[in-house]
């Protein structure tokens, strides 16, 4: 991904295949990302894994729906895009699961968005750094109270 976008972090109190396991759950969202409205899984992998999904999430300024296709070619999370449509031109993020020790996790969030619609610089930039702030909130609050 490249370095235009927003990144932030937390740490879990969790181990990171817990935390792993709760954000590859997409289809759970909707009961703790604000935001997300639905998601249906169109493709999983041999492993069980979404390979694509459809979303509709509140954007603030509309609902928008798109598909994501998943990537797991990674050793410590994995990333998504999406298939352009009349929303969105880019969505692309990738989640990091680290190892801390003590049963703890760092999660790192990274995402970059370029919406289809008209949308001010400033108000894009604001709309990445609340969807990655409160979907590490969710996160952190799901993968506790669930390990």
């Amino acid at each position: 991904m490249a370095a235009e976008g927003t990144v932030q972090r937390v740490e879990v109190s969790s181990v990171p295949q817990h935390v792993y396991e709760v954000a590859l759950d997409i289809e759970a969202y909707p009961a703790w990302a604000d935001g997300v409205r639905s998601v249906s899984i169109v493709e999983e992998d041999d492993y069980g894994r979404p390979v694509k999904a459809d979303f509709v999430v509140d954007a603030m300024v509309k609902e928008v729906a798109y598909t994501l296709e998943y990537d797991f070619d990674y050793d410590n999370g994995f990333a998504w895009s999406a298939i352009p449509n009349d929303d969105i031109r880019l969505l692309e993020g990738r989640y990091e699961f680290n190892e801390m020790g003590g049963g703890e996790t760092e999660v790192v969030y990274a995402l970059r968005i370029d919406p289809a619609f008209k949308l001010p610089g400033f108000l894009r930039k604001q709309a990445e750094k609340q969807i990655v702030g409160t979907a590490l909130r969710g996160l952190k609050k799901r993968a506790e109270e669930t390990a």
